[in-house]
């Protein structure tokens, strides 16, 4: 069977974007995609347009394991501004409130704690999440309320940097789905003087190293150097992709022989003498390891098959 015919390259990994401020997340993946050439691309975990920092974008077949990322924790570093409450929690929304600062240092220790650990969380109107279809900031934006139920988030450290005047700053390791602008929002409340982000950067997601993110503007100098210079773009980005299984690299890995790989890649359950008793694994074939996708353990012991990679030939 031959395969569709596709525009772009096929290019499989992960890239760590430092996203810009001021622009979406979907602006900066289509300009990787367009930089890398790249057939498929999607980003894990939207950042708004305020905050910069660490997104994972996907390219290929890496497309197919990114739920993993979704699923992982984040740390972020947020600045607030004490004394002004915003209709979106952060600086890009209309200021609704003003209120004096007159906490104390032990208020405030008291506070933050009352966020850390495990907590339920009511999300912002102003978020993506979706009502009958639509994101909530759909609603927001026409001044229409939404009742949001209660989440369950866990902040697993929450450090006081500073507090200088009526900026605040902090530094939070959180669960997957925790709104950074919701914490300050009810925070700013706590401390009776509402708050807003001014200034929010994520600064790691699951095991990411921080030191391998790029910027959209290295990236365009080193296609322009390949452009100029007639170097492969393979040659000169393709170095920054980390392995198209990295988003599941928190799961056991599960080798099996390459005459067992054949019948795991048509989606049939195989024996591994390797398994672990249950849950997801990533599976990898031969000595050399290669990432084939992630299966599940079945009731029998076999390696299920959840995600394959699919490789095309031309």
């Amino acid at each position: 069977m031959s395969r569709p015919r596709r525009r772009g390259r096929d290019v499989h990994g992960v890239l760590l974007l430092d996203k810009p401020q001021g622009v979406s997340s979907n602006d900066v993946l289509q300009k990787v995609k367009r930089i890398f050439n790249a057939n498929r691309a999607g980003h894990t975990g939207a950042l708004d347009p305020l905050a910069t920092g660490m997104l994972p974008i996907c390219l290929g077949e890496a497309t197919k394991f990114s739920q993993y990322l979704l699923d992982s924790d984040k740390r972020y570093r947020v600045i607030a501004r004490l004394g002004e409450r915003t209709d979106t929690s952060d600086a890009d929304g209309n200021i609704v409130q003003t209120r004096p600062v007159s906490f104390s240092q032990a208020d405030l220790d008291s506070a933050l704690e009352s966020f850390r650990g495990e907590t339920l969380q009511v999300p912002s109107m102003f978020s993506a999440l979706k009502h009958q279809g639509r994101p909530l900031y759909e609603y927001a934006r026409q001044g229409i309320e939404i009742a949001r139920e209660p989440r369950p988030i866990t902040v697993y450290e929450l450090q006081f940097i500073r507090w200088q005047d009526n900026e605040l700053e902090l530094e939070i390791h959180c669960s997957k789905g925790t709104y950074i602008r919701t914490i300050i929002d009810d925070l700013g409340e706590k401390l009776g003087c509402g708050a807003h982000v001014i200034m929010l950067r994520r600064v790691q997601v699951a095991r990411y190293p921080y030191e391998r993110m790029v910027t959209l503007e290295q990236l365009n100098t080193l296609l322009t150097e390949a452009t100029e210079a007639g170097i492969p773009l393979e040659t000169q980005l393709d170095p920054l992709l980390l392995p198209m299984d990295s988003p599941a690299s928190d799961f056991p890995e599960v080798n099996i022989p390459p005459a067992v790989a054949d019948f795991f890649r048509q989606g049939q359950p195989v024996q591994a003498s390797n398994a672990p008793a249950q849950g997801l694994v990533r599976v990898s074939e031969g000595e050399a390891r290669k990432f084939i996708g992630m299966a599940e353990i079945a009731d029998d012991g076999r390696l299920a098959p959840r995600r394959l990679v699919v490789e095309y030939q031309d």
